[in-house]
């Protein structure tokens, strides 16, 4: 492993909830992603997660990406510290574009996003995931959601209203519309996984085509 420097150390962002809910994380994807192919990775902000489930997943290949450029400063620099072979660089990719820069993938991979951005960003990802996965293959979402119309905690209430001030477009996503949005695009919601401060692990599988 290589000893970073000052410099990479100062560009290495940390995210305290990545450091949560990493383990959490991890525990879901090791046994619903495949046994080998590229993961991709959407929205990889900090890298903290995916050094994590490199270094935990050393058969897959791990793929992340972000469309921000200091976030890709900051994989590039965890990718760096953790020296894994089978860490790649970062992509910048942005959902709402029709060219991502990769193809087809074994899964897909999206932490904490679709609340953080506008609906089409949704839309936008099950329609990319839906061109580069195979049928079998998984597009798993991490965060907090809706039930019935309904927050799941007050804690979530409140951080939905912090969302929506920020920006009227962003907001905790129903999970509900979610799963409309996926049965749209193809994909079946196989299994939603109650998690650590009421978020879920939502793993969605590729419909095969009739």
């Amino acid at each position: 492993m290589q000893a970073p420097s000052n410099t990479q150390a100062s560009v290495r962002r940390r995210a305290p909830a990545a450091e949560r809910n990493r383990d959490a994380i991890l525990t879901v994807l090791a046994r619903v992603l495949p046994p080998g192919g590229t993961v991709l990775e959407i929205a990889s902000g900090t890298g903290q997660h995916a050094v994590h489930c490199a270094a935990a997943l050393p058969n897959i290949v791990w793929q992340p990406s972000d469309p921000d450029a200091a976030a890709r400063d900051s994989i590039a620099a965890w990718r760096t510290h953790a020296g894994l072979s089978n860490l790649a660089a970062p992509l910048a990719i942005d959902v709402t574009e029709s060219d991502w820069g990769i193809g087809d993938v074994a899964a897909i991979v999206c932490i904490n996003m679709i609340h953080i951005a506008p609906w089409q960003a949704a839309e936008a990802l099950f329609r990319g995931a839906a061109e580069r996965l195979a049928a079998g293959g998984v597009l798993y979402l991490y965060g907090p959601y809706r039930r019935n119309g309904a927050h799941t905690a007050p804690s979530n209430e409140a951080f939905d209203v912090q969302l929506r001030a920020t920006d009227p477009r962003w907001g905790v996503r129903d999970m509900e519309a979610v799963e409309a949005l996926a049965h749209d695009a193809g994909f079946t919601l196989a299994e939603a996984v109650p998690m650590p401060a009421n978020n879920f692990s939502l793993v969605f599988v590729k419909d095969a085509k009739p």
